[in-house]
C-alpha cells in the first residue's frame, strides 16, 4: 500500500514503480493487451510516416495509443470483479462488459481516426 507520507521525488519515484507493476501484470496476464502491444510496434512507425503533418501523426499514433489505454482500465475493472468473487453476478457482468465496451470503441475510434486521415489520400 502507498505510503501517504511520502513526497516530493520520492513520491514520483514509487509512483513510477508502481505503474511499471501495473504494466508487467496487465502484459503478463492479459493476451488482449500482448496483442494491443505488439500490433503497436509497427503501427506507430506506419502512422508516423503515413501522417503528412505534425496533427496528422499525433492523431494517427494517438488513437493508437488510446486503446492500450483503456485496456488497462479494463483489465483493472476486471480484476477488481474478479476479486470480488467469480460467481456470476449480473452487475458483475455488466461492469465487465461496459469495460469490454470502452475497448471495442477505443478499437472503433482508432479505425475511424486512420480511415479519416488516409482514405481521402487513397482515394
Amino acid at each position: 500500500m502507498a505510503n501517504h507520507n511520502v513526497r516530493g521525488w520520492r513520491r514520483v519515484v514509487r509512483a513510477f514503480g508502481y505503474s511499471m507493476k501495473g504494466f508487467k501484470a496487465c502484459f503478463e496476464l492479459e493476451e488482449a493487451f500482448r496483442q494491443e502491444i505488439f500490433l503497436l510496434i509497427p503501427l506507430v512507425p506506419l502512422g508516423i510516416w503515413l501522417g503528412a503533418t505534425p496533427i496528422e501523426r499525433a492523431m494517427l499514433v494517438g488513437s493508437l495509443l488510446i486503446v492500450p489505454i483503456v485496456e488497462l482500465l479494463n483489465s483493472a475493472i476486471e480484476a477488481n470483479v474478479d476479486r470480488v468473487g467469480l460467481e456470476r453476478h449480473e452487475l458483475s457482468g455488466r461492469a465487465k462488459d461496459i469495460a469490454s465496451a470502452a475497448v471495442f470503441s477505443s478499437i472503433a475510434f482508432c479505425l475511424v481516426i486512420w480511415a479519416l486521415i488516409l482514405l481521402p489520400k487513397w482515394l
